[in-house]
């Protein structure tokens, strides 16, 4: 009859892909979520606003007045 020990150690290979395959995953879903917020991030979002603000207040004009004597 076999122990328990030799049970688990006849799984590990199974349980080192398992714990592979968990890493490559949890790496895979940080990376790909930081290029995805690096491309569509608050960066954007703020010169978005700046620009809706922009367009609300008229938009930023240069004048310049002469004086007619």
């Amino acid at each position: 009859m076999k122990s328990s020990k030799a049970s688990i150690g006849a799984l590990h290979p199974i349980l080192f892909f398992v714990g592979v395959y968990v890493v490559a995953l949890f790496f895979s879903i940080f990376i790909c979520s930081t290029v995805f917020y690096s491309i569509n991030g608050p960066a954007n979002e703020a010169s978005t606003k700046e620009y809706k603000a922009e367009q609300l207040t008229g938009g930023s004009y240069q004048s310049s007045s002469v004086a007619v004597h």
